[in-house]
């Protein structure tokens, strides 16, 4: 499919794929398709950086390819790796033919027959009618080594396997890079980037979304959710909620068959909005109530 042409009409294809992106956002998703570069994003958990990936997946027809970053992800992991069974079996079978030319045995074990495909090796080398996105999702939460291995791939959209040499890819995938910035990422890496930090969004934003992807929540109910959502990221907690709690949230409370907000239906479903006792503990004890309150004066 084709590219947008213009921001606006980047807005409104995202928008029927039921990603609301705020005109910044949009001109950074939309400067990265036009100039081929790098998409790095920043932010909370939670406020739909991955998404974003998912949703350009969607507008552009094209296959999602995810890298999920942790600590001590390697490059047999994230690149590429031998399938070290089938070359045994080829061993065994030169062996029975009687080939003693070790030369000749190393190269026929060392060619893309036995080459497994980990997710970037995969967006290098695909051949889809239209180039892939690659996610690498979460970048903060991998070892420094790995990412300057990125390099490489960001700077050329190339990676080099040894046996075989230098693979390019003839079609560059797009790239989007995460982060929830629990550490620094190098400058190098980000030199290659275009760079957005998403916000959380705006109440009418929210609600927007709540309205999309929680169809079966009331609207009162819907807008009374994410009133809520927007006065508890204002507290001082340990983990405020993400958009995607904001959903699991309207959800739940629809699922219960719930029109509106309770002391008591929040305080029985506050496991589902905020992840941590300390917090659930401060919502409570500050009074559910008098948050309520809060948000519907």
């Amino acid at each position: 499919m084709s590219h947008p042409t213009s921001i606006e009409e980047l807005q409104e294809r995202l928008a029927a794929g039921l990603y609301f992106a705020e005109r910044s956002l949009a001109t950074s998703i939309f400067l990265a398709l036009r100039l081929g570069k790098p998409l790095f994003l920043e932010g909370e958990a939670g406020v739909g950086k991955t998404e974003v990936a998912k949703a350009l997946s969607t507008l552009l027809d094209a296959r999602l390819i995810r890298l999920q970053c942790y600590e001590g992800l390697d490059v047999p992991t994230a690149v590429y790796e031998w399938d070290y069974s089938r070359q045994m079996l080829q061993i065994r079978l030169l062996e029975a033919t009687g080939v003693n030319d070790l030369e000749q045995a190393r190269h026929s074990l060392f060619t893309p027959e036995f080459l497994l495909e980990r997710p970037l090796l995969q967006a290098v080398r695909s051949v889809d009618p239209s180039p892939p996105v690659l996610l690498i999702d979460e970048l903060d939460r991998a070892d420094e080594e790995f990412e300057a291995f990125l390099l490489e791939l960001l700077s050329d959209f190339q990676i080099t396997v040894p046996e075989l040499g230098t693979i390019r890819a003839s079609s560059p995938p797009v790239v989007v890079l995460t982060s929830n910035r629990t550490r620094e990422i190098h400058d190098a890496l980000r030199r290659r980037c275009l760079y957005h930090w998403i916000e959380y969004p705006d109440a009418d934003k929210e609600y927007r979304i709540v309205r999309s992807k929680a169809p079966g929540a009331a609207e009162r109910l819907s807008r009374q959710v994410v009133d809520f959502v927007q006065a508890l990221r204002r507290e001082d907690l340990y983990k405020r909620p993400g958009v995607a709690e904001t959903l699991d949230w309207a959800n739940a409370l629809a699922a219960l068959d719930q029109t509106a907000l309770t002391p008591e239906n929040v305080s029985d479903t506050l496991g589902v909005l905020l992840k941590y006792q300390d917090d659930v503990e401060q919502v409570r004890g500050e009074g559910i109530e008098e948050i309520l309150a809060r948000v519907a004066s």
